[in-house]
């Protein structure tokens, strides 16, 4: 995975958030939000359904604004400097954001050009990202004709066009066949050797803690507990994150309504601008 280096910077924090609050209508999605990220560190992000995951992970990649709180991402104050931040994250959501009725090439290449990247510099990128995903005897297949894995980690390709400092995951196994899960767990890694910090929302509780360095559990909107996964069992006296996990939060929740939209995409970034406007 050479073709990933990351990004550096001399901030150790990749997220810092204070009293985040989100509201949609009269349902509180997010009840102050208190969240360390440093860089460079795999940071797994735990909660039932609804809890407020996917809610937060909109707000620190600018996808829509909070009601309340601060927070500065990557150094960056994201009430005044949303643009710079769009230049230095990307998103990857739980649905692929992929035209199946291009190939896998065209398809990067389209998403070099959203982001500033020229025509020689697209075809370049795809080229590499292709090859750093081992998608490069299908670069020529339109991708509606490629398997769950093959999609996932085309559209984790094409949020690394440009090389993030900070990836958002959200739940990007999901749906998958184990051994798909596998290869997306070993791109995780790599990303991250490379430099760049990776933000993971998952309902698995495996995933997470085969990736994360660092894990923060949050539950109707509040973050219920903070450490590492030996961290967690222990303050819960848990033989497993399962286990500690169901502690914290009370068990299996249904799905609510008052998580935001689960949607996410690297394209998102480049139209959010809508909302500043």
């Amino acid at each position: 995975m050479s073709k990933l280096i990351g990004r550096t910077g001399s901030d150790e924090w990749a997220v810092q958030a204070h009293g985040l609050v989100k509201l949609y209508g009269k349902a509180q999605a997010l009840d102050g939000i208190d969240l360390a990220i440093p860089r460079g560190q795999v940071f797994g992000f735990l909660g039932p359904n609804g809890a407020g995951k996917t809610t937060t992970i909109r707000i620190l990649a600018t996808l829509t604004r909070p009601d309340g709180g601060s927070a500065r991402v990557l150094g960056f104050d994201l009430a005044h400097e949303r643009d710079a931040i769009r230049a230095r994250i990307a998103v990857t959501g739980q649905f692929a954001s992929l035209d199946e009725d291009l190939t896998g090439y065209e398809n990067l290449i389209v998403f070099g050009r959203l982001r500033g990247l020229s025509r020689a510099a697209s075809r370049r990128r795809a080229g590499e990202l292709l090859d750093a995903f081992d998608l490069t005897a299908a670069a020529g297949r339109p991708v509606g004709g490629y398997s769950g894995g093959m999609r996932r980690r085309l559209d984790i390709g094409a949020s690394l066009i440009v090389t993030p400092d900070l990836l958002f995951l959200d739940e990007p196994t999901t749906g998958m066949d184990p051994r798909s899960q596998l290869g997306v767990w070993q791109l995780v890694r790599d990303i991250a050797a490379a430099g760049t910090t990776v933000l993971l929302t998952t309902q698995y509780l495996a995933e997470a803690e085969e990736l994360a360095e660092g894990i923060a559990v949050i539950d109707h909107g509040r973050i219920v507990a903070e450490g590492t996964s030996a961290e967690l069992r222990a303050r819960t006296g848990a033989g497993t994150l399962q286990e500690a996990f169901l502690t914290l939060t009370g068990g299996p929740t249904d799905s609510s309504p008052t998580d935001g939209p689960t949607d996410g995409s690297p394209a998102d970034l480049v139209l959010a601008t809508s909302e500043d406007s």
